[in-house]
């Protein structure tokens, strides 16, 4: 059983982040993370790609790592695969960020817990696009 935050705690969080670092985004306009980043971008949320193996996606450069980013990590919204979703709690670790995002269809309570315990809130097996259309509004 997955343990997300309230509707109410997931509501203070959209509207006291702004800054989202979105791993594994892709430049490609036909895949979710694509879809997901235009929505946040134009819902007043700053995008950061996240992706080695692009150098820009939504007209921002891309960087390689968290560890790259070169403004504060609030969220970190994962479309990575389950697999390898650890690696990405440690870098989020490191980085100071408040919130491990893993969109829907991803679970790995092992590193959800490892964040917890680093004091960094968790939501897994939703999307953030739609969390953020049902709680704020489009």
């Amino acid at each position: 059983m997955v343990q997300n935050p309230t509707d109410d705690e997931i509501r203070t969080i959209l509207q006291r982040f702004k800054q989202v670092a979105v791993v594994g985004l892709s430049n490609k306009p036909d895949r979710p993370s694509y879809g997901v980043a235009v929505y946040l971008k134009r819902a007043g949320y700053d995008i950061t790609p996240v992706n080695p193996t692009i150098d820009e996606a939504l007209g921002v450069a891309a960087v390689e790592t968290l560890a790259d980013v070169s403004q504060p990590v609030e969220i970190v919204d994962v479309f990575r695969r389950a697999e390898d979703v650890p690696p990405v709690v440690d870098d989020a670790i490191a980085a100071g960020a408040g919130v491990v995002w893993l969109q829907l269809g991803i679970v790995n309570e092992p590193a959800a817990e490892k964040a917890r315990a680093a004091g960094i809130s968790v939501i897994q097996d939703r999307c953030i696009k739609v969390e953020h259309a049902r709680l704020l509004g489009s």
